[in-house]
């Protein structure tokens, strides 16, 4: 059975995995299917201005993933569970998820807290590490 903490960042990595699916569709509508599935240019970008924003949170989001899941991983080596990690994690799929529909819809005074929430979220789970380091 997955404890806490690695039942979020299951949810996290898949929320994650799943953010390019709105994106992509967009782009087969703009450009047909088959030119959308050929692999673009590095500077094809989207027409939709939401599309382009969902794309630049899709990159945060994989930016901040590379931070958090190893925290959670440590966290579970270290077999240091807390109610303090069991909050961290919760925070910051909520925090990721308000982020991306934040980032998308361009409402940026929902937008910073919600990353700065997923900030803290990982500085939580980094403090509580540090805190029983020897």
């Amino acid at each position: 059975m997955l404890s806490h903490e690695l039942y979020w960042l299951s949810l996290v990595i898949l929320f994650t995995s799943l953010m390019w699916i709105p994106y992509i569709l967009n782009r087969m509508s703009e450009m047909g299917i088959w030119p959308a599935l050929y692999n673009p240019q590095p500077d094809t970008r989207p027409k939709a201005q939401w599309a382009e924003r969902m794309m630049r949170a899709h990159e945060n989001a994989v930016e901040n993933l590379v931070v958090f899941a190893p925290l959670v991983i440590l966290t579970e080596i270290a077999q240091l569970q807390s109610s303090t990690s069991s909050f961290a994690v919760m925070l910051y799929f909520y925090a990721r998820l308000i982020h991306f529909i934040a980032f998308t819809f361009a409402v940026p005074l929902i937008r910073v807290p919600a990353f700065i929430a997923g900030f803290i979220a990982q500085l939580l789970l980094a403090l509580s590490l540090l805190n029983t380091a020897v």
